[in-house]
């Protein structure tokens, strides 16, 4: 039996306006109703329209929507995406497209949409955005969709401020009684101090500044006793005029130690490093110790082929998601999982100065002091991530 929150119920009888918004904190129980209302939409079409499924990739709609539905329908009403970028729902042709790039804003147009459904829409590219509502041109037209909140300039909050005929609902984690209290709790301590709290959480539009790391304490995370057994990674940040940054660590349980670091600028000694010269401190940096792998700046073409070339070191190209990333990283800090020998001075520097910049409408780093923080990160979401 299908078991709805009051925030789900309270949807499902009054999302009848051309758009329909659920808004706010991650794990609220916002998508789950969909799972349900996308197929009560799709069998109301008459065909005088398209039927579309946007979300920030075609691989994140297939995660986030499809998976699940085809968990609660099974896999003859609920297809998979094929190559013409169609997918079959409930015997209707339906359109999956990403929507982060504005690219896809050509396969938007000349196309009348009777349905949309929307996946994380603050990821999408607002000119994608504004093609759709261009396209929404029929009498029936409907769109549901759902986003957790970004900063308070985003072109979203904008649209749903205006006068436009939407039915705006929010949400905050406490609007899903199914969570478990410990669960809850733990979201809880890992976004604190940080905008994640007031978004994710509070499903709040919060403006990004100040420190991006605000809970790293140096009575906290700063550390001289280092495990005497572990696995070893390095973690580098590829730089010839900038600063090269690169971080020996060592996962110990369910702790990293950032026990070693190298940095250099060439900007500032006046002298640029070759790639063999950096692959001469890496070695030095690492010593004997038995590394795992190296995660590196995916950017730094030369300098991977350099370790690869030597033979010696397996070699990664870090995932480079600025903002997932952060979050990510800013979670282990909170719950005391990163560590930093008291001799990494550069990275204990740049914890004080990295920073938002609140000149960007968009959630940036200010980029000054960031190639530690920037190496740090690379580590966080490319290999902890997997490993936990």
């Amino acid at each position: 039996m299908l078991r709805l929150t009051d925030k789900q119920k309270e949807f499902w009888q009054k999302a009848n306006h051309r758009w329909n918004i659920k808004e706010g904190a991650t794990r609220s129980g916002k998508t789950y109703l969909d799972y349900f209302l996308i197929p009560r939409r799709i069998r109301a079409t008459t065909g005088s329209g398209l039927i579309v499924l946007l979300g920030n990739t075609k691989g994140t709609l297939e995660r986030n929507i499809l998976e699940p539905m085809r968990s609660i329908w099974g896999d003859e009403l609920v297809g998979g995406i094929g190559s013409d970028n169609t997918v079959m729902l409930f015997g209707k042709r339906c359109h999956a497209l990403g929507a982060d790039k504005v690219t896809q804003v050509s396969k938007l147009q000349g196309a009348g949409i009777e349905y949309c459904y929307g996946d994380e829409i603050t990821t999408w590219n607002e000119e994608v955005f504004s093609m759709l509502k261009s396209r929404l041109d029929k009498p029936n037209s409907v769109f549901d969709g759902t986003c957790n909140p970004d900063g308070p300039n985003h072109w979203l909050l904008k649209f749903l401020n205006s006068n436009a005929d939407i039915f705006r609902q929010h949400y905050t984690i406490y609007d899903n009684p199914n969570l478990s209290a410990q669960f809850v709790k733990n979201l809880e301590c890992e976004y604190q101090g940080t905008v994640y709290y007031e978004r994710f959480i509070l499903g709040k539009w919060a403006l990004a500044e100040g420190l991006i790391y605000p809970m790293f304490k140096k009575e906290e995370h700063v550390t001289d006793e280092l495990p005497k057994f572990g696995k070893y990674y390095v973690s580098v940040d590829y730089g010839t005029l900038n600063p090269c940054s690169m971080g020996l660590w060592c996962v110990s349980g369910k702790k990293a130690y950032r026990i070693r670091e190298f940095y250099y600028s060439g900007r500032d000694e006046n002298r640029l490093f070759t790639d063999e010269e950096y692959y001469g401190e890496l070695e030095k940096l690492i010593g004997n110790l038995p590394i795992q792998y190296i995660v590196v700046d995916p950017s730094a073409a030369s300098f991977i082929e350099t370790i690869r070339r030597h033979g010696r070191f397996t070699v990664k190209k870090a995932k480079n998601d600025v903002l997932d990333g952060i979050r990510y990283t800013a979670g282990l800090i909170s719950a005391g999982k990163i560590l930093v020998s008291a001799g990494c001075e550069n990275t204990l520097r740049e914890f004080e100065e990295y920073s938002w910049d609140t000149d960007q409408p968009e959630d940036k780093p200010v980029k000054q002091n960031d190639h530690a923080m920037d190496d740090m990160r690379y580590f966080c979401y490319t290999v902890l991530r997997k490993l936990w």
